[in-house]
């Protein structure tokens, strides 16, 4: 298996993981303050990955430049970590995660500006095809809610957190300078842990960890193992193998995905007038995954190759 198609698989399943989080996260924000949680979700991420990160790199502490490089990146992380937390208080898991498709409109738009990666007329009509896919999923397919504008407060703070994730995975490209991805991943991972411990101190003596049942401990463990460290490293390892824009484009399967793990819950199924919509985010992926292929070579910042001789033709 070529190393770019096994990155694809892994990244089609860290998606899936991530989809996850969106019904996982509904289910215990309501006990635990969204900062706290998420607090709690990076520190122990943190914690489990440590011992793996000593085994195969050792535990070096970064320079300053690096660091200032880790806690961009974890800033980006905990903007939108935050920033869902707080969304799915006010709005639905499904609404988030069609709202989350836009992410790689703004990779791309942000490649373009840092990365000079300029998207070509498929990227761009791909692109456009799935902003309208989100709109028709998050609208369910009704005009008539579309010209009244009817998005909640909490529709406005996850786009806003979409945008953090947009910039963070294009600064993983921008900012990675040839290091071990275990290496990246740990510090992004500490780095944002301090940035939440000092964002969440108010909230830390008020909260009543006693209270708390255990259906949210479970939950932070599984988002801290399966949707954050998992999750961190495939995403970061992907974007400097087949680029930040095709990372994110697999995006575009989250209101597929959560859709169909809401039913496996027992959640109704949405109305047929939304399926529209998630026709169209998939075949903004697949356009996207269509459109010029980055080089892992090139994107992970190594010298170019020999060049090989050109394959004789066919018989």
């Amino acid at each position: 298996m070529r190393p770019a198609t096994g990155c694809h698989l892994s990244v089609l399943l860290a998606t899936g993981l991530v989809a996850t989080s969106f019904p996982v996260v509904a289910a215990i924000t309501g006990e635990l303050d969204s900062l706290v949680l998420t607090l709690m979700r990076f520190a122990l991420a943190t914690v489990l990955f440590a011992p793996i990160v000593l085994w195969r790199d050792g535990l070096q502490l970064p320079g300053r430049r690096d660091l200032a490089r880790y806690a961009l990146l974890s800033a980006c992380l905990v903007g939108f970590f935050w920033g869902m937390f707080a969304a799915l208080r006010e709005t639905s898991a499904v609404n988030t995660a069609a709202i989350f498709v836009l992410a790689p409109t703004v990779t791309m738009l942000l490649s373009a500006l840092l990365l000079h990666e300029t998207p070509g007329r498929s990227a761009r009509l791909a692109s456009l095809v799935g902003m309208l896919g989100a709109v028709w999923v998050v609208f369910r397919g009704d005009p008539q809610a579309l010209l009244a504008l009817e998005l909640g407060r909490g529709d406005v703070i996850f786009f806003l957190a979409t945008l953090a994730m947009g910039l963070y995975s294009v600064l993983v490209k921008y900012l990675h300078r040839g290091e071990p991805m275990l290496r990246m991943t740990f510090w992004t991972l500490a780095t944002g842990t301090l940035w939440l411990l000092c964002l969440s101190a108010p909230h830390l003596s008020a909260t009543d960890w006693s209270g708390l049942s255990p259906g949210v401990y479970a939950g932070i463990v599984y988002l801290a193992v399966f949707t954050t460290l998992v999750t961190f490293f495939v995403f970061q390892w992907g974007a400097t193998v087949i680029g930040p824009a095709r990372v994110m484009s697999y995006t575009y399967l989250n209101p597929l995905l959560v859709t169909l793990i809401g039913a496996l819950l027992g959640q109704p199924l949405p109305a047929l007038a939304s399926y529209p919509g998630f026709v169209l985010v998939i075949g903004a992926m697949i356009g996207l995954q269509r459109q010029g292929r980055t080089r892992p070579d090139r994107a992970a910042g190594l010298p170019d190759p020999p060049e090989r001789p050109a394959a004789p033709p066919a018989l």
